[in-house]
Order: C-alpha cells, then sequence, then structure tokens
C-alpha cells in the first residue's frame, strides 16, 4: 500500500482545493470532453485551462486521448473523485458533548485499538 507522507496529503488536498480545478472534475465526471468543450463550459482562457489540467494529471486524477487533433480527458481515479464531492458536499452537524463524554470515547478507541493490535 502507498503511503503518503502528511506533508502530501496536505499538498494534494491545496492542489484540489482550487474552484477551476473542481469545476474541471465536476464536468469530467459527467463524462469526458475535449479541451475545446472544457474551455468553452468554463469559459476560461486556453493557457489558465491548460495549466490546470497539467496539475490534475500531475496527480494522476486525470489523463486524455487524441482524437484527431482534439485532446480529451477523462477522470482516471472516479472513485476518489466520487469520495472527494462526496466529502465536500456533505453536511456534517456539529456534535457538542461534555467532558465525561469525551473521555469516555477516547477510552473506548484506545481499548478497539489496542485489541486491533
Amino acid at each position: 500500500m502507498n503511503t503518503l507522507d502528511i506533508r502530501d496529503k496536505a499538498e494534494i488536498l491545496k492542489l484540489l482545493g482550487h474552484p477551476t480545478r473542481l469545476l474541471i472534475l465536476e464536468e469530467l465526471a459527467k463524462g469526458a470532453k475535449c479541451v475545446t468543450d472544457i474551455r468553452d463550459l468554463l469559459d476560461i482562457e486556453q493557457s489558465n485551462l491548460s495549466q490546470h489540467l497539467s496539475v490534475l494529471r500531475r496527480l494522476k486524477i486525470i489523463d486524455f486521448y487524441e482524437d484527431g487533433t482534439l485532446r480529451c480527458y477523462y477522470i482516471t481515479r472516479p472513485r476518489m473523485v466520487d469520495s472527494l464531492f462526496m466529502f465536500i458536499s456533505g453536511n456534517y452537524p456539529v456534535v457538542r458533548r461534555s467532558c465525561e463524554e469525551v473521555r469516555k470515547e477516547g477510552k473506548r478507541r484506545q481499548t478497539k485499538t489496542a485489541e486491533s493490535n
């Protein structure tokens, strides 16, 4: 299993956190699209789009195939993208607990961890 250093994980989240990159992933989640289609849908300059596509390719989240003279992009890690969108669109309520409840939960987790090792 490929484990990442916490700094690497933070860098991935930082790179994914750009609004344009999220829009690109949102469009590609609907299906493969050629560069011209993505540019028209997002109404951004070609050079700007190329930079964002390059970052997503470097993260190995998207790739492309050539259709004649067009480059068409698709998602290579659909489960990751689905999970990302589930995570950022989720409704996570705040849960308030008493000091005693927090301590009990901590002890329960320590016991569970010790039992699994």
